[in-house]
């Protein structure tokens, strides 16, 4: 009845003893002591755990932490950047934050603002542009930013592009144009996205015999690709099996 109390007040009095040792912020004392459950994951995940595992998976723990505890910490370190130096980096992070966030008419005018003099024509900025127009459903503007984009920049090359294109086409109805598009770009897509809609776009069109061969390559492809592709594509990859049922 009491081992759990015990362990608890062990398990603090351990995390505030390496707090001091190792030199970390104070305050991790005071959210260790007021928060023991809340502030003892939170000081694991940010402080031990990237030094003991290190990598990509320490890092995306220490930074959900950090979100989950200061939700509006990169927004204002990427409004800071804008303010200090507004360099195109600095307004295309900002950006993406807003975009995140939803706020996509605030992203759009900051991808707007990074469009003068020499990044007149920016393809990043002319891209997540785009993204926001999409998102926000303005489907022509998303269209047309895109081929300001490429007349701009003809070497300019992107998988995401050209998935954005054939979406912004397919959402006014310009199906056959879509079409043509999903159907260059989807066999060197790199993942299964690009596939399952040139599937769907086939099967709404009435042509029934092209999708189901298009949806079942798709699965028949990840059957044999490795498990963390399986893993990373599991939306697409489920979507087809329920528009081949």
């Amino acid at each position: 009845m009491y081992v759990i109390p015990i362990l608890s007040i062990a398990v603090q009095a351990g995390l505030i003893v390496h707090v001091i040792k190792t030199g970390r912020n104070m305050l991790w004392i005071w959210a260790i002591a007021l928060l023991p459950l809340v502030g003892s994951i939170a000081y694991a995940a940010v402080e031990i755990l990237p030094a003991i595992l290190g990598g990509r998976t320490a890092h995306r723990a220490k930074s959900g932490v950090r979100r989950m505890m200061d939700p509006d910490r990169d927004l204002r370190r990427a409004s800071a950047e804008v303010e200090i130096s507004g360099n195109v980096d600095a307004r295309r992070r900002l950006a993406e934050e807003l975009l995140e966030r939803k706020q996509y008419d605030a992203a759009i005018d900051v991808f707007v603002g990074g469009l003068k003099g020499v990044f007149e024509h920016d393809p990043t900025l002319l891209l997540g542009l785009a993204r926001a127009h999409f998102s926000k459903q303005q489907f022509a503007a998303a269209q047309a930013t895109l081929e300001r984009l490429t007349q701009h920049n003809p070497d300019f090359r992107s998988a995401d592009m050209q998935l954005l294109y054939a979406r912004a086409l397919e959402a006014q109805n310009a199906l056959e144009e879509a079409e043509h598009v999903y159907a260059k770009l989807a066999p060197g897509y790199p993942g299964a996205e690009a596939r399952l809609r040139y599937g769907v776009l086939l099967k709404r069109r009435g042509k029934l015999p092209e999708a189901h061969s298009v949806l079942k390559d798709l699965l028949d492809g990840a059957k044999l690709g490795p498990p963390h592709y399986r893993k990373a594509q599991a939306e697409w990859l489920e979507r087809a099996r329920r528009e081949l049922s």
